[in-house]
């Protein structure tokens, strides 16, 4: 200590057993580029999949009108093929079913029917037999009434 102090060394400067002046830095960028070594080939893959996951923003202007003539054209029943619409369209299946079913959520009202259909999937024969005009189900048939 008393040396250090003898050439002005300040108290964040450390010397060795050699008197050496050990630089702090040094041996942090030593650490760093052993780390980069050793991890770069996990980092560089790390990297690209938070690359992936960052959100696309907004659909291609191209592509968004495609999807609204879809809807306009299939309005009553808007469940596209996603993999046809996808070859058209360049996006991805995923793409195409976020926007629909945000679509369907904010613009889609379905019929009365249509509502049945949708609302009761255990007893499908039933409403869309009331669908197409017949208020009996499938499995009944009016004569044993």
């Amino acid at each position: 200590c008393v040396e250090a102090v003898d050439r002005n060394v300040s108290s964040e400067e450390e010397v060795d057993v050699n008197n050496n002046f050990i630089d702090p830095q040094a041996e942090d960028r030593e650490l760093k580029g052993q780390l980069l070594r050793k991890y770069s080939g996990y980092l560089g893959s790390l990297k690209q999949e938070f690359m992936k996951k960052r959100k696309k923003g907004k659909l291609p202007k191209e592509a968004r009108q495609q999807l609204l003539d879809w809807w306009s054209r299939h309005y009553k029943w808007p469940y596209p093929s996603k993999l046809a619409l996808a070859e058209s369209t360049g996006l991805d299946q995923k793409q195409i079913n976020n926007w629909f079913i945000n679509q369907r959520k904010r613009h889609w009202k379905p019929s009365e029917d249509m509502q049945f259909v949708v609302m009761d999937a255990t007893h499908p024969h039933y409403y869309m037999d009331n669908v197409l005009g017949n208020p009996f189900p499938m499995d009944i048939s009016p004569t044993l009434l």
